[in-house]
């Protein structure tokens, strides 16, 4: 079998090699998706099985994101130094690895360290298969690659909310089929449903991460990696899998026109260096700044909160993940034939679109709620809170008899520990609102002390909180809007997805891998990726706190604000890459013209 791959035609090796980097894809997509089903399930059981505030769970969602960055870090040296087919086959054994760590989890920190293995996986395979492509395909093909690889990652974003939607359709079947039980016995069966349906759903994805690791080990190893070892013999062979002779020699020529030795001064922000160096970042960062990773993460609460009831919201995620893909294989056909430049502009213009008009919606809804901050807080007894939105509570609160359903959100602090829970009216099993210093402040963990050893602090300390009192930071209540005005809110996301899709979904693994000169690209892709990842996981993990202080519409003007920065970013700074090999591209940034 190896055999036969080595001695492949072209177009056989250069499909072959698609389809791997197409899986590694899928994983990157499955990373990120994979959570939004499993969420509403995981909130449910986690909080009570496990206690499990909104703070806990937003870190569990932004894990993966979080893991990304710490590999990141690494992810460029590791790759220089074992290469980038091991390091490949590297991260498929990470991600399956995390697979039974998530799905056999029996309390918060083993779940938290298997997502953060997850995204420590989805970390590498997102700085080194881009890096991969982009150093083995021709010019003409590189544009296509990487519209592959986000192509799979958007059926990796589709398969996870499908098996999302499987998953929810059978909770309700268990929920029907426990009408008839007792009330304790009901919840009881409930419970156990959602408790699988998110266990189920993380082990559904091991299948592809098994797929990936295997394939990873009959592709050949990176060109231009081998000719920077002085293996001339071996990038030559590497190249003409999938060049014609005369093609191999001239790309080889150029890969040996750029100088190996490395100075003193040689540095990612050396001069000739920091410009496109910058740039990449600055795209990077503006991608997740739209807040696109969250937004598909929450996507169910987001369209369950704006009027799309149950699994009506699940329908809706899958429809919106297929409008990701099928504007991604439009962006396969347009990218090399429009160019890069082009369709960032297009797509960051429809996101400020789309975001304003999401936000918009969401203000109308949510400048209807009333402040019930005082009432709430009358509730509490010394340091503690419980109620449940029954028709007495709602009285308490001010709500009309009769005024449809009703949701309350309340925000509430012991210390830095701070939690957002949200009670509907229309619940049939009026679950209780419970704040309690013993469940709000989660025990001092081994990562927690780890960061504050390094004099960082994305986990509360709990010894701040001992003594601390309740505060109820907001509470808001008010109608949940008809499903005529989910709708509408999933129609802004759709165009909102689009146009990520057919624009920075594509480019931004371009951009990426594209304008990083030779010398610098495996560690200037680690530390883009980084900016990159590191805005996501503050999104991540800022999203259900802010979300439960200042709304849905905060999130989305937010972003539409970061995408003009966007737009102007393509617009005048980002030069057109499109048929251009590597060292053509790098001596544009030089100031040379290519030979």
């Amino acid at each position: 079998m190896m055999t036969s791959l080595l001695s492949a035609s072209p177009s056989r090796s250069t499909a072959y090699l698609l389809f791997i980097a197409g899986m590694g894809g899928l994983l990157y997509g499955i990373d990120v998706g994979i959570i939004a089903g499993a969420l509403p399930y995981l909130e449910s059981t986690a909080s009570l099985a496990w206690k499990l505030g909104a703070q806990e769970l937003s870190f569990i969602v932004a894990a993966v994101l979080l893991g990304s960055v710490l590999s990141s870090l690494f992810a460029g040296a590791l790759a220089d130094l074992i290469g980038r087919r091991a390091a490949m086959a590297l991260s498929g054994v990470l991600f399956v690895i995390s697979i039974p760590m998530i799905a056999l989890a029996d309390g918060y920190v083993p779940l938290l360290l298997g997502r953060l293995l997850q995204g420590v996986s989805g970390g590498l395979i997102g700085v080194i298969v881009p890096l991969y492509l982009a150093e083995c395909l021709h010019a003409r093909q590189r544009g296509r690659g990487a519209a592959l690889f986000q192509l799979l990652l958007t059926v990796g974003l589709v398969a996870a909310a499908v098996i999302g939607l499987v998953q929810a359709r059978s909770v309700e079947t268990a929920a029907q089929a426990a009408a008839a039980l007792p009330e304790q016995l009901r919840a009881a069966a409930v419970l156990a449903a959602k408790d699988h349906a998110w266990r189920a759903i993380f082990w559904m994805c091991l299948a592809p991460g098994v797929v990936f690791t295997a394939g990873c080990l009959l592709l050949a190893e990176s060109p231009r990696w081998l000719a920077r070892r002085g293996r001339q013999v071996e990038a030559r062979a590497a190249l003409l899998r999938t060049r014609n002779p005369a093609e191999a020699e001239q790309e080889l020529a150029d890969m040996q026109r750029v100088p190996v030795a490395r100075s003193a001064s040689d540095s990612l922000l050396s001069r000739r260096y920091v410009f496109p160096f910058l740039l990449a970042c600055l795209i990077l960062a503006c991608t997740q700044a739209t807040g696109i990773n969250s937004i598909l993460a929450y996507v169910v609460n987001i369209l369950d909160r704006a009027g799309l009831p149950g699994a009506t919201a699940n329908a809706a995620d899958v429809m919106l993940k297929l409008i990701n893909a099928l504007m991604t294989m439009l962006a396969v056909f347009l990218v090399d034939r429009l160019g890069r430049k082009s369709l960032l502009m297009l797509g960051s213009a429809g996101i400020v679109i789309a975001s304003l008009a999401a936000g918009l919606l969401f203000h109308d809804t949510e400048s209807r709620q009333r402040d019930v901050g005082a009432a709430v807080a009358s509730m509490a007894a010394g340091d503690s809170l419980a109620l449940r939105l029954d028709a007495a509570t709602l009285q308490r609160l001010g709500a009309a008899p009769g005024a449809g359903t009703q949701v309350l959100t309340v925000a509430y602090a012991y210390g830095p520990f701070t939690n957002v829970q949200t009670l509907r009216s229309d619940d049939p099993a009026l679950p209780l609102l419970q704040a309690k210093r013993a469940d709000a402040v989660q025990p001092d963990s081994v990562l927690g002390k780890a960061f504050r050893r390094v004099h960082l602090n994305p986990f509360p300390d709990p010894a701040a909180a001992s003594g601390a009192p309740l505060v109820i930071e907001s509470a808001r209540l008010g109608a949940l809007p008809p499903p005529e005005r989910g709708w509408q809110v999933a129609l802004a996301i759709a165009v909102f997805v689009a146009s990520f899709a057919v624009g920075p979904g594509v480019c931004v693994w371009l951009a990426l891998s594209e304008l990083m000169p030779t010398r610098i690209r495996s560690n200037g892709m680690s530390i883009a990726l980084l900016v990159n990842q590191f805005v996501s996981t503050a999104f991540a993990a800022l999203f259900l706190p802010i979300v439960g202080r200042h709304g849905y519409s905060a999130v989305f003007f937010f972003g539409a604000a970061c995408s003009v920065v966007y737009f102007l970013a393509a617009a005048f700074l980002l030069p057109e890459t499109r048929g251009k090999t590597l060292e053509e591209i790098e001596a544009h940034f030089a100031g040379a013209k290519a030979g």
